[in-house]
């Protein structure tokens, strides 16, 4: 969906970035490559100094405020790229130092609270909540990348009267940061990613407990563990978040794991090669699907 903008920071003369981990340090380092990014000036906050002081000697940001309300008295657009629970809190404390006719978004896979926040702060009309598809399981500005969002999913969640302001942060990460941007309803975009997200998570990190109980010391593990648990790895503070925010779009999706489960578990009790063939049959053609 594309629309006519009237906002001229679509290229934004000044990018605020709350958060320079990740996937904040992968915006700023992006938007500071050569090409789409010239005249985009990029400032960034993070709790850490010593964040802000490796974002800064990367280059992948102009200045280094020591507070967030400067980067948001300065931002055309600004991007909250903390973690979900400080993303509501940044929100809140912000609001009254953002610069008049700003836009604000930020990265989060939880989509409804902030979106519903900002609605009741009264900046709806300005506000759209963005999750790239483009994660990893390491955290920090050390595992932010320069590419990080080249051709990459990036859901745009709008507010109630948000449809503007949703689109021109469409057009920011399309044609600034070269992402595939779709945009979607909060409440549509959290029970999708608890399925297709939020349980992967759980899995991953349910097998990487069950092999650190019950392994021998000194095992040895194959690439299927090693790929399977590769999420396992990511950082459990921000999971914890996460996984309590969409609690309520979890809980079902984990119910139906069980099920699947159940009719594994069912056939080997009673040896039926068909039903375990049919089982996992349908996984192995969902995931070739997938390439």
């Amino acid at each position: 969906m594309r629309a006519t903008c009237t906002f001229q920071a679509v290229r934004p003369q000044t990018l605020g970035l709350i958060g320079l981990g990740a996937i904040g340090g992968s915006i700023a380092r992006q938007v500071k490559q050569p090409g789409k990014g010239e005249g985009i000036t990029v400032i960034g906050w993070s709790p850490e100094p010593a964040e802000r002081a490796l974002a800064a000697q990367h280059g992948a940001i102009d200045d280094a405020p020591a507070r967030a309300a400067d980067v948001a008295r300065a931002a055309d657009l600004l991007i909250l790229a903390a973690p979900p629970a400080a993303n509501l809190t940044h929100l809140e404390t912000l609001v009254a130092s953002l610069k008049r006719g700003a836009l604000v978004t930020d990265v989060g896979s939880v989509k409804r609270g902030i979106v519903a926040l900002a609605d009741r702060l009264g900046i709806g009309a300005r506000f759209a909540g963005s999750h790239p598809l483009a994660g990893t399981h390491r955290y920090g500005f050390e595992a932010s990348r320069p590419d990080l969002f080249r051709g990459a999913v990036v859901y745009v969640t709008p507010t109630a009267d948000g449809a503007n302001a949703a689109f021109e942060i469409t057009h920011f990460w399309q044609d600034v940061l070269e992402a595939e941007p779709v945009l979607i309803d909060a409440a549509l975009h959290d029970a999708q990613l608890a399925a297709t997200s939020h349980v992967p998570q759980v899995v991953a990190s349910l097998l990487g407990d069950f092999l650190a109980r019950h392994t021998p010391p000194g095992s040895s593990f194959g690439t299927g563990a090693a790929d399977t648990t590769r999420l396992a790895a990511s950082d459990p503070a921000l999971w914890t978040e996460i996984l309590l925010m969409n609690r309520d779009e979890v809980l079902p999706a984990l119910r139906g794991l069980e099920e699947s489960l159940g009719t594994v578990e069912r056939a080997l009790e009673v040896g039926d090669a068909g039903a375990l063939t049919a089982w996992l049959t349908r996984a192995a053609t969902w995931r070739r699907r997938l390439g």
